[in-house]
Order: C-alpha cells, then structure tokens, then sequence
C-alpha cells in the first residue's frame, strides 16, 4: 500500500442489500486516490471478486473468521442464509471481532485514518475511538427512514405504545402504525431487555453520534431528509452519493451474484426478447422473503386476472416452509399463464430485466435497493411492504413523489385477487398517470451521479474531507 494515500478501513455488513453498495461507494473512493482495506469474513470474500480485480493495488482484505453465535447455525455468515430475523445475532456476532481488528490496526504498517462501517454496525463507533479515528457510518437505506428510525430511538417513552406515531416535524408531516415502523426498533421495543437487542439500540444511536453519515441515496428524492439530519437529528456531516449502483464496481446491468447459479437469466431475457415494448410486469419480493400459501394463491389469482404479461420470481423455502406451502406455486398456474407469465424457481438478473426495453412494471416489497433500482430503470413500482423500513419508502414513493401504487401491506397480508388484478391491469396501460412522474425521477437520479449533480459534489466534498483526516483528533 502507498503510504502517500490516505488508508480507509471499509466494514460491510453481509447482507447483500446493505453489502453491494458499499462496494460500490468503495469502488468510487478508490478511484479517487484512497487506499482501502475491506473487512470481510471467509465466505463472503468471493463477493468482492471483481472489486479487487479492478483495483489489484490499492484494495487489500483483512479477512478475520467470522465469529460463532448460539442463535445462528455454523457456517452461516450472511443474512441471506437467515433471513431478516438473523440480522441481530449477525450484528453481535462481529462485534466480537473487536479485539482482533484493534491489534491489526496497531501492527499495519499504514494504519487507516478512518472507518467507513454499515449503520447497522454502529459498534464500531466505539472501536473508532479506542484507536482514536473517526468513524463514518454509511446507510444503504434513505434519509427518510434513517431519521424516522432515530427519531424513534431519541423519543422511546413517547413513541411507546402509541397505535399511530405522528412526525409532526417532518417535512409533509407522515404518521405511521405502530406495526409499520422499522421492525429493528419493533423487536426492540417487545423485547428490550435483552442485552443483544441494548447493543442494536446504543449502535444506532451512535450512527448519529459519529463523525458523518454517507447515504446510498440523492437530493432529488431525500434531500429534505438530509437537511432534517442535519439541523434537526444533529448528524453533522451528511453526503448524498447515490444511487451508487449507475457509478459502481461494473455496469449495474451486469453485477451477478457469484455464489448463485446464473443459469436462468440467459433464459430469461430470451423470453423477454419476444414480448412487445412496455408489456410485462416484473414480480420479485427481494432475496430474503418467502410468501405463505394464501399469499401465493391470491397473487397467482391476481396475475391471472390481469391478463397482462409477467415474469414472477418466487423465492422458495425450506423443506418445512415448503411442507406448509410457503413459496409454493399453485397446482396448475403455470400451466394456465404459459406464454404469458414466466415463473422463476432460481436466483434472476434482476437489474437487467428491470431495464429490458419489455418491463414497464415492478411489482415490489420496496427494499430501497429494490427501489433504487426501480427509479433507475424508469419502471412503475407497484407496492407491497412487508418489513424492515419498506413502509417508509412506500410513504414516500406513493404520497410524498406520487410514482408509485400501493396494492397490499404487510408481512402476513394478503391481497384481495380481483382488485389486485384490476389495478396490475390499470397501472401496465401506458398512460398511467404516475409513469410521467417516474420519468422525471429516474432523470433526476442520471443527474445527480453525473458531473456537477448532487451526488457528484457530495462524493467529491466526501473525498476532499477524507484527505484531510491524517491531523484527525477525536476531541
């Protein structure tokens, strides 16, 4: 490593909604003349492949063994082997790297001048001062939800208990049920005195206590929300840099993932290749989340009746969620829709179907990579939230920008099948009213990555702040 360049310690978290971004942020910081190191365990390092291929002298690994924990089964070291509920005991499995990390930066020969870490390893906080370097936190969700969520941390006692919570002080002033507010500060809430969910608690916190918050999103679509960080959260730096995905490791149409067979998606686009422009509507429900048999069976139904042309990615189960119908399509859909629906049982390119000149439509939980990625193919995002911070960006999808279609809610809801055929059949006609608004989003998002655009300049004010860290006193 050039001892000339500053040293950036880069820390993700391994889920691959909150990884690939802050790979592609690192991408771009390597590109401006930094140093990185990646921390990463064993079984995620083939996740890195083409970022290091790229950048072969000045990315390195610190590659540390991921640390056991009784709530997670051995040899687990991603969220994608869990699922949502796993993300807790993930979070305090690698604060016990702590030690470790601490004697690798006191044995480097060019120690980091700064650590970048996920939001949801606000640990890390802590460690940064132990070593007496700033830590900055990087969110791969937005700015809405990311004040919402501290907001909620800041006001427990009032927040409590309350059916309905009203931000009053928020920029259009949302309210939301209490079983739509963030399920990391719900599990905290029904259960917070256990000592793993305190730690998620004090991590979050010390987001927002830390040097700056970068975040995977652009002024256009979250810069109230920024400024709401900033004078109102009193997080003191706030760098708008997304959507990281149209500047980051590759073409994003390209990015695969390198531990799933890729075999289908050739398949795939084949079959898209043969439909009329705008026809099809795309139905993917994130990596994570499985659909009980009700569920299944009403948006089969809904499919159906639409008529309209889809390709359906179905997250399938275990053998048990299987034995009781979670993710199973039903007896002879298939065969019904053949010609006008494809089914997918496997992992799919999801960025490049979004972008097929044939996909005019997402039907999604709204995960903000998900809905990143949507806004960037320029598609109309039919909505179904179901957890974590989704109801947030539904909220600002659907009421606050008015380029999206709410169609169900909730983990365990099940849409009504005739209406949810009749809206997918409403929203895939070209002259949707909110197509016009999608439109103007997606330019906005091609803007702000591009010279002189919002999140050009908030890179390159990030980069600038970044090399002048080497005189960095944590008073």
């Amino acid at each position: 490593m050039s001892k000339g360049q500053p040293h950036i310690l880069v820390f993700p978290f391994p889920a691959q909604g909150h990884l690939l971004p802050l790979l592609d942020l690192t991408h771009q910081l390597s590109l401006r003349n930094l140093t990185i190191t990646i921390l990463v365990t064993p079984k995620n390092l083939s996740s890195l492949n083409q970022l290091l291929s790229l950048h072969p002298n000045n990315i390195q690994t610190l590659i540390l063994p991921f640390p056991p924990h009784p709530n997670l089964p051995p040899g687990v070291e991603n969220a994608r082997d869990v699922g949502n509920h796993g993300h807790i005991p993930i979070i305090n499995a690698l604060s016990n790297l702590q030690e470790h990390i601490i004697q690798w930066f006191h044995s480097h020969p060019n120690p980091p001048i700064a650590i970048v870490s996920d939001f949801f390893l606000g640990w890390t906080l802590r460690l940064a001062h132990r070593i007496n370097i700033p830590r900055i936190s990087f969110f791969s969700s937005g700015a809405f939800s990311c004040s919402l969520l501290q907001y909620c941390w800041n006001n427990l006692n009032d927040v409590r208990g309350l059916p309905v919570v009203c931000f009053e002080d928020f920029p259009n002033s949302p309210s939301f049920k209490e079983q739509h507010l963030p399920t990391i500060f719900r599990r905290y809430v029904m259960g917070g005195n256990d000592p793993e969910l305190q730690m998620v608690k004090d991590g979050m916190i010390a987001n927002i206590e830390s040097w700056g918050g970068i975040f995977n999103s652009f002024d256009e679509l979250d810069g109230q929300y920024f400024d709401y960080l900033r004078t109102t959260i009193g997080l003191r730096r706030v760098y708008g840099v997304g959507p990281l995905s149209l500047i980051g490791v590759s073409e994003s149409s390209k990015r695969v993932d390198p531990n799933i067979d890729s075999g289908s998606g050739s398949e795939i686009l084949g079959w898209l290749d043969g439909c009329s422009d705008g026809s099809v509507l795309y139905v993917c429900f994130g990596s994570q989340k499985v659909l009980s048999r009700k569920q299944m069976e009403a948006l089969a139904s809904g499919l159906e009746q639409s008529k309209t042309k889809f390709v359906w990615v179905v997250k399938t189960g275990t053998d048990q969620e299987v034995e009781n119908g979670y993710g199973v399509v039903p007896d002879g859909f298939e065969e019904k829709v053949a010609g006008r629906g494809l089914v997918v049982k496997k992992w799919a390119p999801q960025v490049q179907i979004l972008n097929h000149r044939a996909v005019s439509g997402f039907l999604s939980h709204c995960g903000w990579n998900s809905t990143l990625e949507g806004i960037v193919a320029g598609v109309l995002i039919l909505a179904w939230p179901m957890e974590a911070e989704q109801f947030v960006n539904v909220r600002l999808l659907v009421e606050d920008l008015g380029m999206a279609v709410k169609v169900c809610e909730g983990g365990d809801g099940v849409p009504d099948s005739a209406e949810l055929g009749k809206v997918i059949a409403e929203t895939m006609s070209l002259d949707a009213p909110q197509r016009l608004k999608v439109k103007e989003v997606r330019d906005k998002a091609f803007a702000a990555v591009n010279e002189g655009g919002s999140s050009c300049t908030g890179l390159d004010q990030l980069v600038r702040e970044l090399h002048q860290l080497k005189n960095y006193n944590k008073q």
